[in-house]
């Protein structure tokens, strides 16, 4: 039988400059070039107030994981499942006499009675009988 080799890690990314990944070489290149530019246009106490949740915002974002998935990916599903969420909860408002009220009203209508068959005739069922016991071949007259 022939071995093959099986492929393992494969949910982990690459590390291209060190031990920073693409992505977050990348994140954490644009928060660095954003906060240069902070840094050159607001003045120092407005650099603090903006600039240091922004590079802590951008810290989380690279390096954050959330049950084993990218913060980025943890806030994408947050917000669609915040904004349209797929799991229904029951939310049980009626007490049981008020479902028993409910359920007493809405009745459906009996079912039908079940088709019957016309009864075989004694003389009939005799034919049958003979036909049966001989494996077909006693043909009635008909």
């Amino acid at each position: 039988m022939e071995q093959f080799v099986v492929p393992q890690f494969i949910d982990a990314e690459d590390k291209i400059l060190g031990p920073l990944t693409g992505r977050q070489f990348v994140i954490m290149l644009l928060v660095f070039m954003t906060e240069a530019i902070m840094w050159r246009v607001l003045p120092f106490v407005w650099f603090l107030v903006v600039g240091l949740p922004f590079f802590s915002f951008g810290v989380i974002l690279s390096f954050v994981r959330v049950n084993g998935q990218a913060f980025h990916l943890f806030l994408l599903n947050l917000t669609q499942s915040l904004r349209k969420p797929r799991l229904r909860v029951w939310d049980k408002a009626l007490t049981e006499a008020e479902v028993r009220i409910h359920l007493t009203k809405v009745t459906s209508p009996p079912p039908p009675p079940p088709p019957r068959k016309a009864p075989v005739s004694a003389s009939r069922l005799q034919e049958l009988s003979l036909v049966v016991n001989t494996g077909g071949v006693y043909k009635p007259e008909e």
